[in-house]
């Protein structure tokens, strides 16, 4: 199935990537960094405020359809040489169907026409299946990047990139 990767113009689209952060994050987070450090990230970073703030900085969102439905997301943002690859999330539902490697092509293929050198991104040391999904994508770890969020939270994870 074709999927097709729009970018976020709008405060409904904006609004549909924070419906999709709140079902994603509860499901597939709760488990590795518990209800609690889940409900402050996705206030601080995944609410229609916090997206559209980060969109006045630089950053991108894109929506992740099939079919006009709204599968998952991302943002990212390129800066100097590099692209940040900030969120990538997609409905466990539809997950193992190769929508993750369609939109990393995407992001290559972004990557090259803005002629930066490689992709970056964080991932949580605990989600071991992300991590493998990076790895099969061509991610290399550059080691561990611990940042803390405020609230007595740290996001503990591996660094990522891959050259482009």
């Amino acid at each position: 199935m074709t999927i097709e990767i729009e970018p976020v113009l709008n405060e409904s689209e904006i609004e549909i990537v924070e419906n999709l952060a709140y079902e994603i994050w509860n499901e597939h987070f709760t488990p590795i960094i518990g209800k609690a450090q889940v409900d402050y990230m996705l206030e601080k970073f995944q609410t229609r405020k916090a997206i559209t703030e980060q969109i006045q900085k630089g950053f991108l969102y894109y929506l992740i359809r099939i079919k006009n439905h709204s599968i998952g997301y991302m943002g990212i943002h390129p800066k100097q040489d590099e692209l940040f690859l900030s969120k990538i999330y997609i409905r466990s539902s539809e997950r193992g169907k190769g929508y993750g490697g369609k939109a990393i092509q995407f992001l290559e293929k972004f990557a090259q026409e803005k002629r930066l050198k490689k992709i970056t991104l964080t991932v949580n040391k605990n989600n071991t299946d992300t991590i493998k999904a990076y790895e099969k994508f061509g991610f290399k770890n550059t080691g561990p990047f611990v940042q803390d969020i405020g609230n007595g939270f740290i996001m503990d994870d591996y660094g990522m990139e891959k050259g482009i």
